[in-house]
């Protein structure tokens, strides 16, 4: 065997597909983000609870029983015990099973928010990631819709807290039971037209991609596209077309609310969904959230089989330019609704809960877009040179770099090869110090510091390329006791800050 043959083959460095490492302005611009909608969530009176990434999978309402491994839609494995577990694949579920597993000692409603990684086993694609954040806030317990109306208010006050402007986004609602009573109404009620029922609710949700004319072709015979591609329809006749059309077809819903009363007369829950959306209605209007931050929208369809009464989703509607160059509406940053059956299902007794969940990575691109994220400039830390590697010395530039810490300042003593001085001053400037501190021997017997304000000093002298132009440039340089190090910091870091706020 050749020695070729005997070395062990190194691992290749590399990311399964759907997956991305996070650099340090992501991973801020997300706390930056996530205290500001923490903040909102706290002011309503939720409180933080914490779930682990993996359930069971039968908790998670995703194992089928004629897989031999549960991974449609998730990430599995066996315990030791062979019962199969899963990485979350949402923030609801294993709330759920929090709530039913803690029933008796959990006080009703139960207000509470987390935020955290999920987990999807799809195929990833542009955009689509097989881990990312989410961030929600349910109400278990209150079976009226007062909580619906009031975390659409939560949603819109939280949009504001990061900075989108009132005009700019619109929390739409609708409920599900209405949109049964219309179905119910034009004669698709019942199991044996489940299928129809789906196919309506995917032309519904076009709406805003193919407009009016293009939902008429879905809901009737079909439609094609530009490509030549046609998409069978749901086969309704134009008396029902007719019916669906003026229900997703309102825009003022005061006027029209009699109208769709009047539609869904007779139905099992139709009626009823009627009353929800009038609530809804009264309690966004007695708190002022009708001026278009929150509005009654019939043509939103969200979790076809999930959600139980009221739905409503989160929408920014300003243009952005997407990769093709064109200009669209953002759109949905986050949704949610009623889902009575959730923990339920692992209770065998009704227990009502609403709620709300914030893709936490696309509202992000959109803060981007606006320019709302990174506003809180994280300064590069100070350095603390090195120019002498006896115990003494080294002694002091820690305690140097400690005195600087413990006063709130970032500050880094010079971890790498020393005895080229040339390398710390590369290094303080790829890194972005705004300031060093240097002490040779000299200035060591003197009980003196060399503190360089690195950011006056490129400003005066151009970029410092090496050691040589930094001694004869010898600018924006001051010698100070020791004692005085970390107030003289203070001024020069106050004034570079003050020079940052002006050229803003």
């Amino acid at each position: 065997m050749s020695d070729k043959q005997k070395k062990p083959q190194k691992p290749k460095a590399r990311l399964p597909r759907g997956f991305v490492d996070r650099n340090a302005a992501d991973i801020r611009a997300v706390n930056e983000m996530t205290a500001k909608i923490r903040e909102v969530y706290e002011r309503y009176g939720f409180d933080p609870v914490e779930t682990p990434l993996i359930e069971f999978t039968d908790a998670l309402g995703k194992f089928l029983p004629d897989s031999d491994r549960p991974n449609e839609g998730v990430f599995s494995l066996q315990d030791d015990d062979d019962q199969w577990m899963s990485l979350r694949y949402d923030l609801t579920a294993p709330l759920a099973r929090h709530v039913a597993e803690n029933f008796n000692e959990i006080q009703l409603p139960y207000r509470t928010y987390r935020n955290g990684w999920v987990f999807r086993n799809e195929k990833p694609g542009p955009g689509r990631f097989r881990q990312f954040m989410q961030f929600d806030a349910d109400t278990v317990g209150a079976p009226g819709v007062q909580a619906d109306a009031e975390m659409c208010m939560m949603m819109a006050d939280t949009l504001e807290a990061l900075g989108i402007k009132r005009g700019d986004y619109v929390i739409r609602v609708n409920n599900r039971k209405v949109l049964d009573g219309v179905l119910e109404a034009i004669g698709l009620g019942g199991d044996d037209n489940a299928a129809r029922r789906l196919n309506v609710l995917r032309a519904i949700d076009k709406l805003d991609k193919f407009g009016p004319e293009g939902v008429k072709l879905l809901l009737g015979p079909g439609r094609k596209d530009e490509s030549g591609d046609f998409t069978k329809g749901a086969g309704l006749d134009d008396s029902q077309i007719e019916k669906v059309l003026f229900f997703v077809g309102i825009k003022d819903y005061a006027t029209s609310a009699a109208d769709l009363a009047a539609l869904v007369a007779g139905t099992s829950k139709g009626g009823e969904g009627v009353e929800e959306l009038n609530l809804i209605g009264a309690l966004v209007t007695g708190a002022g959230y009708n001026d278009g931050r929150v509005k009654i929208d019939p043509s939103v369809v969200r979790g076809l089989e999930y959600y139980t009464g009221p739905v409503y989703e989160a929408e920014l509607t300003f243009d952005v330019t997407n990769e093709k160059g064109e200009k669209v509406v953002f759109g949905s940053v986050g949704g949610g609704g009623r889902y009575d059956g959730l923990v339920s299902r692992f209770m065998g007794q009704p227990v009502p809960a609403t709620g709300f969940s914030i893709g936490v990575s696309r509202l992000m691109t959109a803060l981007k877009n606006l320019g709302k994220l990174g506003q809180d400039e994280v300064l590069a830390p100070v350095l603390v040179t090195v120019m002498d590697g006896d115990a003494e010395a080294m002694g002091r530039y820690q305690r140097f770099t400690q005195q600087l810490r413990a006063e709130g300042i970032r500050a880094e003593m010079y971890q790498g090869n020393w005895k080229k001085f040339g390398n710390q001053l590369k290094y303080a400037d790829r890194r972005g110090a705004p300031v060093a501190i240097i002490q040779g021997g000299d200035e060591r017997a003197e009980g003196v510091v060399q503190i360089k304000d690195l950011i006056e000093g490129k400003r005066l002298a151009g970029e410092i390329e090496d050691n040589a132009s930094w001694r004869e440039a010898r600018v924006a340089q001051i010698v100070v006791p020791e004692a005085e190090l970390v107030e003289k910091v203070k001024e020069i870091l106050a004034a570079q800050a003050e020079d940052r706020r002006r050229a803003n």
